[in-house]
């Protein structure tokens, strides 16, 4: 049974899961009907996820596959039960080896994957009979996938075996369980049977709960017998689908959520006398890149497919009989072997978009901004600590440079100043007042500004954080103004990794964006220090936890202390983000080193690039302690 808390981690992390990891209580993912969308424990959150058959591929490999996947980019695993695999004589179950489920939950949670369920009963996935087991065809007249009594008897006794296996791994019970199919695709099934899917759904909330998120996933043409009440309704299809159309049908079913595709064909399985199968890798990718547009969740079929080994191969009927293959590559990102392909690094590209601050802010800000017509500051909109962005719109053209400033040392602390997202500089309190800009009628003017730590000795006065005076654009004070208070460590622990590209403008000033990337490293290691050499100022957070500032450029520190405790070994994978609030360097890397440098220059350095080859992984590290 698993622990309150995801058993991945090693024990000698347990003590730390409290800064890591909201307690199981806080813990939850729901629909926000209201925003058409996902929250994450509160958070407006959305999943990139591809699908992976334990089944199909050898235990030892699990950890492999799952690590591939995550450092594509994706932040969630969807898998099928195939109850067959597992029930292979009625009231003989087989939870060992490469059946052992809870041990696949537990690599992906080492891999920091969410995980989609879809447990059946039936569960097509070209797998033997569908997932259902074969004994069941000892009753000849039963009628599989219907309220037949007999059908019912069998799946209830299973069910009654797996659901209670499933339920520590909720996510709501701390776990890496977001949401459950109930049946799949059950709208291409003849039968059409809403007394058996409402009884299904029925069990499912017995044995798990309320507070599961339960979904349905059906073809267009099957949403019609595959919805039901009070199960969130999903749909798949694949590059060739029109997808303004079906998200339209979607949405006579379930009219207000997020748009959800369950089943994005990445490729597509083969037949024994047939050519393989394939899908272009542009078809694939643009599908990928317009849902991602519109803000939907995306499952890719498959991302990883595996073999049918044994005699575990299912068959179609399509005017006769076909057999499927023993390989089940299905064209996928990675391949039947391990291997990445020339799509998925396609694929990682799409979901590896530079995260500029300014296109997080509904994530950042989930309510929404606070309107005021003049500045407000942090404290009179209650946020206590981080980074809070002023934003508002220039009234006149200015052609002109002109100076931007704020009366009376008003920036409290940092400013970094952008024009229509274009970094534009930094007013800094007490140091640099003034900035000249142009802008067109219209122009958005965004300042964020960052709080460097309220006066704890030297003064009795309250050192309030913000802008404390209205900016002034040459003559004109500015006002109308729109404040987002920032949730950045929520965004942080839920983001991609993404990896940072080279670019031919990267020495120029990008302004606050996130960087972010994994790493593994071998063995046990010690206590380190993260060096980051040519970065210029921001915050950084190490698997969610947030180390603190760098000031890299300014100095003295040039290092921060990171606690053995903080990274997972053995291989396991380690996140890094940063904010980088000026300036990316034009070789982006960091370094950790065996010792600090708070001003010195003697230091032995293992050296992780942020701009590595991208059709390599990166290789783990060794870190010594101090």
């Amino acid at each position: 049974m698993a622990p309150k808390k995801p058993p991945c981690l090693p024990s000698l992390l347990l003590p730390l899961l409290t800064l890591l990891l909201p307690q199981a209580d806080t813990r939850s993912f729901i629909v926000d009907r209201e925003n058409d969308r996902f929250l994450l424990d509160g958070a407006p959150f959305r999943y990139v996820s591809g699908s992976l058959h334990y089944f199909r591929v050898p235990r030892v490999l699990w950890a492999d596959r799952l690590l591939k996947m995550r450092m594509s980019g994706l932040n969630a695993v969807q898998f099928y039960v195939p109850w067959n695999y597992h029930e292979p004589e009625p009231g003989v179950y087989n939870f060992n080896g490469s059946r052992d489920l809870t041990a696949f939950l537990n690599e992906a949670s080492i891999a920091d994957l969410l995980v989609i369920l879809r447990p059946g009963p039936y569960i097509c996935a070209e797998w033997e009979m569908g997932g259902l087991p074969a004994w069941l065809l000892q009753k000849p007249e039963i009628q599989l996938r219907t309220s037949d009594p007999d059908f019912l008897a069998a799946v209830d006794s299973w069910f009654k075996v797996l659901l209670p296996k499933l339920y520590p791994w909720l996510y709501h019970n701390g776990g890496n369980i977001i949401s459950i199919q109930v049946e799949n695709e059950y709208g291409s099934y003849k039968a059409c049977d809403f007394t058996y899917m409402r009884h299904l759904a029925g069990l499912f909330r017995a044995l798990l709960g309320d507070r599961i998120l339960l979904f349905t996933t059906d073809g267009p043409e099957g949403l019609k017998c595959g919805s039901l009440q009070g199960l969130y309704t999903t749909v798949d299809f694949g590059p060739a689908d029109n997808m303004t159309e079906i998200f339209a049908l979607l949405r006579k079913y379930e009219p207000h959520g997020p748009l959800v595709n369950s089943e994005y064909y990445t490729g597509w399985l083969d037949y024994w006398g047939q050519n393989h199968s394939t899908r272009s890798i542009s078809a694939v990718t643009k599908g990928l890149e317009n849902m991602l547009k519109l803000g939907a969740s995306v499952n890719m079929y498959m991302f990883h497919g595996g073999t049918n080994f044994g005699y575990w191969n299912g068959a179609d009927e399509k005017g006769r009989f076909l057999p499927i293959t023993t390989s089940y590559d299905y064209d996928a990102p990675i391949s039947e072997a391990g291997d990445p392909t020339p799509k998925l690094f396609a694929l990682r590209n799409v979901i590896s978009k530079d995260g500029y601050l300014l296109s997080f802010l509904d994530i950042l800000c989930p309510h929404g901004p606070i309107r005021s017509i003049l500045p407000m500051t942090f404290e009179a909109v209650k946020q206590d600590h981080g980074f809070m962005l002023y934003r508002t719109y220039l009234t006149h053209t200015v052609s002109e440079p002109t100076q931007l400033w704020v009366p009376n040392n008003g920036v409290h602390d940092r400013a970094y100043v952008m024009v229509d997202g274009v970094f534009q500089g930094v007013l800094e309190r007490n140091m640099k007042h003034q900035l000249f800009l142009m802008g067109k009628m219209g122009a958005k003017l965004d300042i964020l500004l960052e709080n460097m730590g309220r006066l704890s000795f030297g003064s009795n006065s309250s050192d309030f954080k913000g802008l404390l005076e209205p900016p002034v654009l040459g003559q004109t004070a500015l006002t109308q103004w729109l404040m987002f208070p920032l949730k950045v460590d929520k965004l942080v622990k839920w983001w991609f990794p993404l990896p940072l590209l080279r670019s031919s403008h990267a020495q120029a000033p990008s302004g606050p964006t996130f960087y972010s990337t994994t790493f593994s490293i071998l063995g046990e290691g010690g206590d380190t220090f993260l060096f980051l050499p040519g970065w210029t100022k921001g915050q950084v957070w190490i698997n969610g936890f947030n180390l603190g500032r760098y000031w890299t450029r300014q100095g003295p520190q040039q290092t921060l202390y990171v606690p053995r405790p903080l990274l997972f070994s053995r291989g396991a994978l380690n996140k890094i983000t940063l904010l980088e609030l000026e300036n990316v360097p034009s070789e982006p890397q960091i370094q950790f080193l065996d010792r600090p440098i708070l001003n010195s220059t003697l230091h032995k350095t293992y050296i992780y690039s942020l701009s590595a080859d991208t059709q390599s992984p990166s290789e783990p590290m060794e870190l010594s302690g101090h």
